[in-house]
């Protein structure tokens, strides 16, 4: 059935393309929430209240505003491609292509990132897929946008990386009429490191797809991606190294003399997903008092995707071994789901959606283990079938939402039901409440997994994990945004080394933690200067100690901002820190690309000062940076996870620039 499904989609998207006609315009056309949309980074920099700029002058045609290039997520929340250079733009312009304050990257681009604030706003019924070390730029179907644009628009984004390496993301999309438009981008990585084997090489290809009817009756939304992330792993630095990395000895400051664990293992992870979204209006918005509207929709969505370790010769670092020589681990999942919805709203009850799902799952091994005396499956596959809905209203200045989910039947339980609230004070202040539940089965990898090293095998009756979250926020320019999540966890999953080995393994917290998040937001203005600010405070209650993080994290940005040239250079130029307090930060495990407890030794309390000048010319935005200036007078004890030190003093230049034809 799931390859039937497969070569309809397929078929469907190329009889899109070419059943359309040559495009027109109408000047005097406005865009609906039935458009296309575009890049994640866009929708955010909105959110942050960036001016949008609306000149004309770089579109060839001048029938073209800015406002007309559509950016679409898969909620079809819509706003417009911006081309605005602001210090938010700086702190996204960065591998993820994504804000990174709650995140410690590693020694090379492409490598893993330390999670250092944990968010629990994701409501999910199925448990994911390992690896989670490797799925920091694995782009799920929610990062995916769809586009809508009056003329043929393309970005082109260009970062130097770490020793023989590139990145880039290429971006192009265009209508091909007034009912159709496709997007084609590819970003990739190739970054060679400064430490032994530490060699990243990525690829993110992805297609989108939107149709609809010239009544806007029928609309669809399709994409097609397909990613390649391959990080060669060397284990991080041999204990008898980290004396030499840490006394800023010359001798050692080419990091490549620095003795490494292994260097002949890497891991790679590799998806591939085929998803649909079409509706169908039944009854349209009309002159009336009610304005009624009711449509159906499903959701079509196929993904495959494996993760792999390979090392050519058994080491102790991760233990005994079935066999001594071409080791290697593969474990796959296949996911089809499917969804039928429901979508009813009018003035008087608001909008309301209702769903029913089914999901199929193939997760596993393509052989048996025998361990210990004990029988280790090699599959868990097998049928969920779900329920959910969701409700929002508006009226005047108050907003109301809610959405809930439940596996009713199969082999997963799991649900959620969240609410929130939000009130609109005056045009500067506003304040937001949320409230959520959420229980679901621990990540695959928890349950089973598999590997020629004998201590990576196991299987667990594990419970679900119950997550309850309180969220406060006050937002508002003049004053600040603060926010306060407070969340609490039953059942909470890890990794931890076990103390009589020293080998990972899996474990199910007896102890309910309580872990709390104080945000602070705030940019302060005087004439050409300015001062971004971003403090979190958290603190955790866990008589456990498996769920660790920093007290502070503080990111503060001094910078000067002014046109030169007639304004036709805009530049901003300035210094950020950054700091996270002292804290037991997680180690990392490359055989199973996931990060693990341990309380041994407490890493942080090191600044990290980035000098920065960039520009916007036209729609070019130019980025130069000296990263990490100061890390030859504050001390060599700057490690992103035990034994992975972070990056050294380095330069680096990129680009982001847009083509409006």
């Amino acid at each position: 059935m799931k390859r039937i499904f497969l070569a309809f989609f397929l078929i469907g998207i190329v009889d899109f393309g070419f059943s359309q006609i040559s495009p027109t315009r109408n000047k005097t056309q406005t865009q609906n929430q039935d458009g296309l949309i575009a890049n994640p980074d866009y929708q955010d920099n909105m959110n942050q209240g960036s001016t949008i700029s609306t000149s004309n002058k770089n579109i060839k045609n001048k029938d073209a505003k800015i406002e007309q290039y559509l950016i679409i997520s898969k909620e079809r929340d819509t706003t417009f491609v911006d081309t605005t250079l602001n210090v938010k733009r700086d702190y996204k312009f960065n591998y993820l292509r994504n804000d990174n304050f709650n995140l410690m990257p590693f020694s090379n681009v492409g490598q893993s990132y330390n999670t250092l604030i944990y968010s629990f706003n994701d409501l999910d019924l199925m448990p994911s897929f390992g690896a989670r070390a490797r799925h920091f730029n694995y782009m799920e179907v929610e990062d995916i946008y769809y586009y809508h644009v009056p003329t043929p628009l393309t970005e082109l984004y260009y970062k130097t990386a770490f020793s023989q390496g590139q990145q880039v993301d290429a971006f192009f999309t265009t209508n091909t009429s007034k009912q159709f438009n496709f997007s084609i981008a590819y970003k990739g990585l190739r970054s060679l490191g400064k430490y032994q084997h530490a060699l990243t090489s990525t690829g993110n290809f992805r297609f989108t797809s939107s149709y609809k009817t010239k009544d806007n009756r029928y609309v669809a939304n399709a994409h097609i991606v397909m990613q390649d992330l391959l990080n060669e792993e060397n284990g991080g630095l041999q204990d008898s190294n980290i004396p030499y990395f840490e006394s800023g000895n010359p001798e050692f400051k080419d990091r490549s003399v620095l003795a490494v664990n292994f260097e002949d293992a890497e891991n790679i992870l590799k998806g591939k997903r085929f998803y649909l979204d079409h509706r169908y209006k039944v009854l349209k918005e009309k002159d009336t008092l009610t304005k009624n509207k009711l449509s159906f929709g499903n959701i079509i969505s196929f993904e495959d995707k494996y993760y792999e370790y390979n090392q050519e010769d058994q080491n102790d670092y991760f233990g005994e071994a079935f066999q001594q020589e071409a080791l290697k681990d593969r474990v796959t999942l296949e996911d089809f789901y499917t969804q039928l919805y429901t979508e009813y709203s009018n003035n008087i009850l608001g909008n309301i959606k209702f769903h029913v799902a089914y999901n199929n799952f193939n997760y596993g091994y393509d052989k048996v283990t025998y361990i210990n005396n004990t029988l280790i499956t090699n599959r868990l596959l097998g049928d969920v079938y779900s329920i959910g809905g969701a409700y929002s209203k508006t009226i005047n200045r108050f907003s109301l939402e809610g959405n809930f989910g439940l596996n009713v039947s199969g082999d997963f339980e799991g649900n959620y039901i969240s609410g929130q609230a939000a009130y609109q004070f005056t045009k500067d202040i506003a304040f937001g409440a949320k409230i959520s539940h959420n229980s679901k089965a621990p990540n695959y990898n928890y349950l089973l997994y598999q590997s020629v090293y004998e201590n990576y095998n196991w299987q667990t009756n594990f419970n679900n994990i119950e997550t309850q979250n309180i969220e406060l926020a006050l937002k508002s320019k003049k004053l600040a945004n603060v926010s306060v999540d407070v969340t609490s966890i039953n059942d909470y999953t890890y990794f931890k080394k076990v103390t009589d080995t020293g080998l990972v393994k899996p474990f199910q917290s007896n102890k309910s933690i309580s872990y709390l998040t104080v945000k602070l937001e705030k940019e302060i203005k005087y004439g050409k200067f300015a001062l971004d600010n971003s403090i979190v405070y958290q603190t955790v209650k866990d008589d456990n100690s498996v769920f660790n993080v920093p007290e502070i994290v503080t990111r503060n940005t001094l910078y000067y901002s002014d046109y030169f040239f007639k304004r036709a250079l805009f530049l901003q130029t300035g210094i950020t820190f950054n700091y996270f307090s002292k804290y037991y930060m997680n180690g990392y495990d490359p055989l199973l690309a996931e990060f693990y407890v341990q309380t041994e030794q407490e890493y942080g309390g090191f600044p990290r000062f980035d000098f920065f000048v960039n520009a916007k010319i036209q729609q070019a935005r130019i980025y130069l940076k000296a990263e990490h200036f100061n890390s030859a007078w504050t001390g060599y004890d700057y490690y992103s996870a035990p034994n992975h030190p972070y990056r050294d003093f380095t330069i680096r230049f990129g680009i982001v620039w847009n083509f409006f034809l």
